[in-house]
Formats: structure tokens, sequence, C-alpha cells
């Protein structure tokens, strides 16, 4: 079926209530099932590793050779910085008899004391199944709570404590985030269209787009195995509002424009469609292919986001093109009240820019001084690159929420009076006739505080030793320790030897991390050009476009930077670089093909430098606006207690608003009038123009296609 005919569906006079009561069939379905997706959401691999990472490989053997109960492990720490007192260690005593009801086995092992005596810790695993486990963890931590005697400072960490503030943190935090992000976007579609009643349209449809989106991933997550988490499902709804209202307001941008030429609704809406309809194709196009790149990555949780937030995309691009245009041309033009656009016959020649006169004043700075524009701008972003030195990557443990958690005090207080890896230490899976030489290794390394006595596995296989680090575990001295470690233990002898923990997990996901990067971000960058290449039918320009989303990633980081560094949270977690990468350059990419689509299109009327010229100064405000409210919408990620989701929110809005103002708006079109004609090379606009350029400031007028 031919573009003009598909165009012709949402908005014809019959075809627009068919494809309503489509749309109302599909939500009636998908919607439903959209509630459910929490129920098949796995956090586990926020936190995995693939497979063949050592440190899961030595889980996986560790499981299987010392099967144990999988149970929350509460640790309750008590601390009096002055030494510990009689009554603290009678509330010790009392606890330990209360916390044997909630006990595995019913019992609790005796206290652990800090050498310096100002510390005690009881460790023990919750029984029952799961349910049980988390219902046990509220009166633990009322208990611990109670009957404190002055002075003594008490936390709950290990799992238990960590399950239990992260419940705690999201409880509700879907309602806040969907909340955030409408009323920001509300506010902003308000000040942009100027209607009560306008701004309604677009965000429904993203809100129904959303729905869809999420029924989707609930089916193929129940019956396929696709992982969905919390921070994908996030996404997941950033993305259907965010790029849902970017090109609602290209289309009704351009049905706006046909609404002052065409006296026939249906009319103007089929001519808009057709004519915005390859520009967000494209832009779909882009960030959809784009984030099924992340499938190439190990990192589970990177692997898992690509398809959820691809199928986002492409239920938002369907939902945009056939059920927003149906809707707007069922209620006619009273929705853009009180600035209606009034049919006015003879206008049809009548140049759109006049109503721009902004941007017109932008593009004849860009026409006048195209070199010294794109000079001052590359050296702005040059500038902003800076702030990238305030950042670096891992982020630890006891820095993963926004705010400080009981988890997080537990930690620091245990950091404070025990060796740094007590609450996490190593383990090493060996060969059972190996056990000693193992250990006598261990206890030589430097940075290992105490090894264990080895544990042999009831076959008789294998021997488990925990070594325990002087340094706090996911800290670099911890992560050198490891590595030291671990040389040490495979040069025993048929040891098959097998480091895990949590600092293996630190440092075999920096190898992953490192690895998806040097494979992802190359395949983005090709995936990009070719969709630029096929849409432009160009080489050069395409090149130029793809330099510069480059360059606004680094500029967008170093702004973060800036901003990070002053919140408090500069240390990145692993897998941040490579997912803003893909939404700054996927979706910034998508305002430079809404500009550069729109110039091809005037260069064969006006010429190269005419047409560039005009493009900017029809398109500026609409996307403009876009990149605002696609901002504002990743902004909303802030409200989450997550540190790395806070850290995704900050890095892409600061990079959506880059490549919004800078160098979508200065950049790219000084960098077009500069080369020339050349930038269409080696396509048809390369070689010859249907009009002669003429300069900027020359009153014209024409047609807008």
């Amino acid at each position: 079926m031919s573009r003009h005919r598909l165009s012709g569906l949402p908005s014809g006079r019959r075809t627009k209530l068919a494809m309503l009561a489509l749309w109302v069939v599909i939500a009636a379905v998908m919607g439903p099932l959209a509630l459910k997706l929490s129920d098949v959401q796995n956090n586990d691999s926020l936190g995995s590793l693939p497979a063949g990472a050592e440190a899961s490989r030595a889980a996986a053997r560790a499981e299987a050779a010392f099967p144990e109960p999988d149970a929350l492990v509460a640790v309750a720490v008590y601390v009096r910085e002055s030494g510990l007192t009689d009554a603290d260690r009678a509330k010790v005593d009392a606890d330990r008899a209360a916390f044997a009801a909630h006990a595995a086995g019913g019992t609790v092992p005796a206290p652990v004391p800090a050498a310096d005596g100002k510390a005690l810790l009881l460790s023990f695993q919750l029984a029952g199944d799961d349910d049980e486990q988390a219902a046990a963890v509220g009166p633990v931590k009322d208990r611990l709570a109670a009957q404190t005697p002055d002075g003594l400072r008490t936390a709950l960490t290990g799992s238990a404590g960590a399950e239990d503030d992260l419940n705690d943190a999201f409880a509700g935090l879907d309602i806040t985030l969907l909340l955030a992000t409408v009323a920001a976007v509300a506010i902003l579609l308000l000040l942009t269209y100027r209607s009560p009643v306008l701004w309604l349209i677009p965000l429904l449809t993203a809100a129904v787009a959303s729905q869809v989106a999420g029924g989707i991933v609930y089916l193929l997550a129940k019956h396929t195995g696709l992982a969905v988490d919390l921070q994908s499902q996030n996404i997941l709804t950033i993305l259907s509002i965010g790029v849902g209202v970017d090109y609602a307001l290209l289309i009704v941008a351009r049905y706006r424009e046909e609404l002052r030429r065409h006296e026939d609704r249906h009319e103007a809406m089929a001519i808009a469609l057709r004519r915005s309809f390859p520009a967000i194709c494209a832009s779909a196009a882009t960030v959809a292919i784009g984030l099924l790149c992340l499938l190439a990555a190990d990192q589970p949780a990177t692997h898992g986001l690509g398809p959820v937030g691809a199928i986002a995309v492409v239920a938002t691009f369907t939902a945009m093109t056939t059920l927003l245009p149906a809707v707007l041309v069922l209620f006619g033009r009273w929705v853009f009240w009180p600035f209606v656009p009034r049919y006015t016959p003879g206008i049809e020649g009548q140049d759109v820019a006049a109503d721009h006169g902004v941007w017109a004043r932008i593009a004849r700075l860009v026409g006048s001084r195209p070199r010294t524009v794109w000079l001052a701008t590359a050296a702005v972003l040059a500038a902003l690159t800076f702030g990238v030195t305030n950042l670096s990557v891992g982020l630890p443990g006891d820095e993963t929420f926004t705010k400080e958690v009981g988890t997080v005090t537990g930690q620091r207080l245990i950091e404070r009076h025990y060796p740094g890896g007590t609450l996490a230490p190593a383990f090493v899976i060996a060969t059972a006739g190996t056990a000693t030489p193992v250990a006598d290794a261990a206890r030589t390394v430097d940075g290992v505080a105490t090894v264990g006595e080895p544990q042999r596995s009831a076959d008789g296989r294998w021997v488990r030793i925990e070594a325990t680090f002087t340094s706090e575990p996911t800290g670099p001295a911890a992560q050198q320790a490891l590595q030291r470690l671990r040389d040490a233990v495979r040069g025993v002898p048929d040891s098959q030897a097998l480091v895990g923990g949590d600092t293996a997990f630190e440092v075999d996901g920096d190898a992953v991390t490192s690895r998806d990067n040097l494979v992802v971000i190359p395949l983005v960058l090709a995936v990009i050009l070719v969709v630029l290449m096929g849409l432009l039918r160009a080489l050069v320009a395409p090149l130029v476009l793809l330099a510069s989303v480059v360059l606004s990633y680094a500029a967008a980081l170093g702004a973060a930077g800036f901003l990070l560094d002053a919140m408090g949270h500069p240390r990145l977690w692993s897998a941040v670089p490579l997912q803003t990468f893909l939404f700054i350059v996927a979706l910034g990419v998508d305002y430079t093909i809404f500009l550069m689509t729109r110039a091809r299109e005037e260069a064969a009327q006006l010429g190269h430098r005419e047409g560039v010229l005009h493009a900017l100064t029809v398109t500026g405000g609409v996307i403009t606006s876009a990149g605002v409210v696609l901002a504002a919408t990743f902004a909303a990620l802030t409200v989450l207690p997550m540190v790395p989701s806070m850290q995704i929110g900050v890095i892409v809005t600061a990079g959506v608003l880059v490549d919004t103002l800078l160098v979508r708006s200065l950049l790219v079109p000084a960098l077009a009038v500069h080369i020339g004609r050349a930038a269409w090379w080696p396509g048809r606009l390369s070689r010859a123009v249907s009009h002669p350029e003429v300069p900027a400031e020359t009153e014209r007028v024409a047609t807008v296609r």
C-alpha cells in the first residue's frame, strides 16, 4: 500500500472511526495485561553477570556443591563508640532470644565482637518461604529499635535489610514516576499549545501507547522469557510518553499549517501525515534498532533493556501515526481553541516562515556567519566535555540509594569496627585434594585479613574457603587484592580454583562493561549511519551528523559531570555510560533527522543554502518544544531513590537539551551551510539545484512542502 493510501486511513471520513474502534479494542485487551507487568518483573538481572564470568561460575559451583536454603540473611549491628556496656550486651542477648523465633533452625549464632570492643554482630538466616521471610523483616527491625540504651546505635543490614529497604524505597514509586512525568509534559504542552484542550490528546494517546507496549512486554515476558526489570519498566514509561509527545508535536505542527491551506480537515491531516511520516518513521526506526543493538551486550540488565525499549518505541510510533490523527480529525479545528487555525483561500504559496520570527533571526545569523557559528558552538561543546573529569565508573554499594537507609548505615558501622570485607567475604571453590595449599596461598595475599578453614562438600569433591579483605569489599583496594587472590589460588596445581563474592562481581562487572562498550557503541553508530544514509540519500551529511551526535554525547556527559558532582553522586553505575550513550545518540539524532529531512525537501525547491535556513526557521520552534518535553520526561527519573536511575535521568536530560539547543539549532545547520551542496554528495542535490541560491535575508515566497 502506498504512503498516500496509508496516510488517508486515520484521517478518512469513514476510516477514522474504524481506526478509533480498532484502538479501543487493542487498549481494552492490552490495558489489563499492562497492569500485570510488575508480576513478571525480575530484578535479579540488575546486579547479575553473564554465566561465563568467573564470579557467576563460582556462584554456580558453590550452589551445586554446598546447597543451602535460599534464605535472606539478617545482620544486626550494635555499636557504642565509647565501648559497649553491660546494658548494651543485655540488649544484644535479649534481641538474640527474640530473633530465634524468626531464624532458620530456631537459633541465632552467638554475637561476633569487634576487636576494639565497641561493636557486636548478630547474623542469622530467616526461616520460611519467601513471603514469610519478607514478613519477618519488619518484626526484626522493630525489635532491634526497641528498648535501646541511650547512646547505643543499631542497624539492620545483610540481604534481609537490603531487600526491605529496596521495597520501602520503591513502594508506590511507579505511580510517582508516572505522575511526575505526566505533570511535567502537561505543563510544557500547555505552554506550547496555549490551549486548554489540545494538550490532552497527545498525552492520552501516549498513555494508550504505553499501556499497549506494557501489555506486549508482559505477554513476551510470560511466554518467551523476555527479561523485564524495574529499570526497563520505568524506561518503557518514559520512552512512550517522551517519544510519543515528540512525534505528536511534529504531526500537530504540520496539521496546523495545512489547516490554513485546506478547508477540509481530513485532507489537511492526510497531507500533514504524509509529509511528516518519513521523518517520524526514520526516527522510530533509528531509536528502535539502536535499542535492539543492546542485545549484543553481555550485561543482563543492559541486554534486557533493548527489546523492552524497542517495543515501547514501535507501539508509540504506531499510535501516534494512526490513533492521534484519527482523534484530531474527529474533534475538528475547535481543539486548537482559542488559537484556531482558519482556512484562508489563496495562501497556498505563502511562506510560513513569516510566522517564526525568532527562528528566522537565528537562521539569518547562521546564514550570515556559518563558519563562525559552528566553530563557536563546537568550542562551547568542547568546553562542556571537561566536566567528564568529575566522573568515575564504579558505584559503591553504600551509594546505591540517594538517601541513607538502614542497610547503608549498618554497612558503614561494620566497616568502622571490623575488617572492611567482613560483611561480604570472597570465597574460593577448589578441589578437595588441594584444600590446604589453596588456603595457604590465600593467606599470603596482601590485602587479605583472614582466611577461614576449608569446608568440604557433601560429595567430597570440593572445598569452600572464605577470605575476608582488609578494605571495603567493593573499593579499588579490595578489587586489586581479589586479582592477587585469584592469581595465587590458580597457581596451585590441579586446584581448578574459582573466586567469587561481591568483590569478584564488581571486578567481573567492570570487565563485562568494557567489553559491551567496545561492541555496542560502534554497532549503534553503524546502525545510525546506515539509517541516515538511506533517509538523506547522501554520505557526507550523515557522517557530519554522526560526528555531531558523538560530540553532543561527550558534551552531555561533561555537563552532567558538573551537575552530578554538585549533587554528590559523581561515581557512575557501570552500565550508565553505555545506556545513556544509546539514549542520547539515538534520541538526539531524531531532532537532526527532523531538521535535515525538511532541509532536503526544501533544498529541492529553493536550493541548498536557502533550503537549510528555511528548514531551520520553520522547524525550530516545534523541534525545540519536542526536545524540552523529552528532556522533562527523562528528568522525571530523578524522583526515583536509586542513584543509577537518577544518573541516567540527569545525563540524558542534559544530552537532549544540549542536542536540541546547540547541536540541532546552531552546529548542524551552520555546518550544512558552510559545507554547501557537497553535504548531499553523492546524491542528486549535490550536483544540481532547482533554483539559484539567494541570500538568506532576501524576501521570498515559497511553497512549504
